[in-house]
């Protein structure tokens, strides 16, 4: 069997969770795996690759992703989202057209730190395994293009708002960034993942869609 599947990720479980539950669900021997990992906080599309179209996986990774995310304004946290070690709360006194300037501002190519529990590598361990041991990581900057942002909606202490990004991208870390430009600080309270290259989430299969009508309806072949 081999074709990618669109898969809408709920919250709560992990990216290789939908993996397990696809081999499971279909006693599935081929070969199998996904093109960008979201995080359990986060939902939205995942594309999974199965068979030869495994070889494919690297070409949806390098591809634009868009996202809708809630950040709560006025505190920080370890991980930048909601699931994290709270290290500090401020009072948010901001203005609207403080964050809608702010956030505008990160349209473009910029400078981002990633989160220190991530899985971008130090000296070959991933920054989130450093991070449980206790160690004190520094993630050098990496260049990224936000190619559009814009705010959806606004209800203090929450703010929602849409991005397109290149590869690479951490919402959380521009809900943090956004944060501390306001001098409030800042995380990531929700992040859905509402596009992939030309995949969007109203063409995906949830894991109840799978489970009752099979695998097989929602197979797109692919070929290169």
């Amino acid at each position: 069997m081999d074709g990618i599947i669109a898969v809408n990720k709920p919250t709560g479980i992990t990216s290789y969770d939908v993996i397990r539950f696809i081999k499971r669900s279909f006693k599935l021997k081929d070969k199998i795996g996904h093109s960008g990992t979201l995080d359990p906080l986060a939902s939205g599309v995942l594309i999974i690759c199965i068979g030869k179209a495994t070889r494919m996986s690297e070409l949806f990774m390098n591809t634009d992703k868009e996202y809708e995310a809630k950040l709560l304004l006025g505190v920080k946290t370890d991980t930048d989202d909601i699931k994290g070690k709270v290290l500090e709360t401020r009072e948010v006194k901001v203005k609207e057209e403080d964050i809608l300037q702010v956030i505008k501002g990160f349209e473009g190519t910029i400078e981002q730190v990633p989160p220190v529990v991530s899985a971008i590598k130090q000296n070959g361990t991933p920054l989130y395994k450093l991070h449980r041991k206790g160690v004190i990581v520094s993630p050098e900057p990496r260049t990224i293009e936000v190619k559009r942002i814009e705010v959806i909606d606004i209800s203090f202490p929450y703010v929602d708002f849409r991005v397109e990004c290149s590869k690479g991208t951490y919402i959380r870390a521009i809900c943090r960034d956004i944060g501390d430009k306001l001098g409030c600080g800042g995380t990531q309270a929700a992040l859905k993942r509402t596009r992939v290259g030309d995949f969007t989430i109203e063409h995906t299969a949830t894991l109840e869609d799978l489970e009752q009508q099979g695998m097989e309806r929602y197979l797109i072949s692919v070929k290169r």
